[in-house]
């Protein structure tokens, strides 16, 4: 974990002491990487959110309109995360405070 930090922290030193190119480059992969992570993370939220509400519908049927609206909330706010994610990725993309 030490050597992962210390490369990171080596990585943003380098890439702060170079020219524009350089950090328009670790912007891209930074973008990358973090939206793909919420996408992944809220895949995996939603797919969790959609089994329980299977489960608990399948032992209790009467309540699975109940269910299906509380589900579709979870859904929503399960999304706005990753949209958030999607405006800081642009951000950092097209109006990168580091560039100037």
């Amino acid at each position: 974990m030490k050597k992962i930090v210390l490369l990171i922290v080596s990585l943003a030193a380098f890439a702060f002491g170079a020219d524009g190119e350089m950090i328009r480059s670790y912007s891209v992969i930074a973008a990358g990487i973090g939206l793909g992570l919420a996408a992944l993370g809220g895949a995996i939220g939603m797919g969790n959110t959609a089994a329980a509400t299977i489960s608990g519908t399948a032992r209790n049927p009467g309540v699975g309109s109940k269910l299906m609206t509380t589900m579709f909330i979870a859904l929503a706010m399960i999304e706005a995360q990753v949209i958030y994610a999607l405006v800081i990725t642009l951000i950092v993309l097209y109006a990168n405070p580091m560039l100037g």
